[in-house]
């Protein structure tokens, strides 16, 4: 089963390399990795998507908290959560398609971001079911390149 794995770490160098040390280490793959800082500048969030049985799951919940420049690990389990993610889809367009492209962007609320005389460049923003949908339909109309983010997640507040 898939899980994500939200980590409080030092803003500094050599970070990432030994998140994915661990990983590497132990045989354990990072599907999807996201890394930005957060309102204090000298923390970062490492948002980390893996696959794995229960026990692997604990157990890589176990070793990221060991790690000397970690503060805090969330595990997203069964928890509610918010996730998002962003993707540029780069498009070749002509005069026979660029109308269905156009309603295909405006029907899921993306956004046109760059237009050249034969590309469209688009940004849209959403779940993953989301991305993973209208890349379904945009595929047959020609994606020239594709920039994905990987999740971003923060468990939800108590109503």
């Amino acid at each position: 089963m898939k899980r994500i794995f939200s980590i409080i770490v030092e803003n500094e160098p050599g970070v990432l390399s030994r998140v994915a040390n661990l990983f590497s280490a132990r045989g354990f793959n990072i599907e999807e990795l996201n890394v930005a800082p957060i309102n204090d500048p000298n923390l970062s969030r490492m948002t980390l998507v893996t696959e794995g049985d229960d026990a692997v799951l604990e157990q890589i919940g176990k070793q990221l908290n060991k790690l000397i420049d970690t503060i805090k690990v969330t595990e997203y389990g069964d928890r509610p959560f918010v996730e998002r993610e962003m993707v540029l889809i780069k498009m070749h367009t002509d005069s026979g398609t660029r109308a269905e492209v156009l309603r295909i962007v405006d029907i899921f609320r993306g956004k046109i971001v760059d237009v050249s005389p034969d590309s469209y460049t688009i940004e849209m923003t959403g779940d993953s079911g989301k991305i993973d949908a209208i890349l379904h339909l945009l595929e047959p109309l020609g994606i020239k390149e594709l920039a994905r983010t990987g999740k971003v997640a923060m468990i939800r507040e108590k109503k």
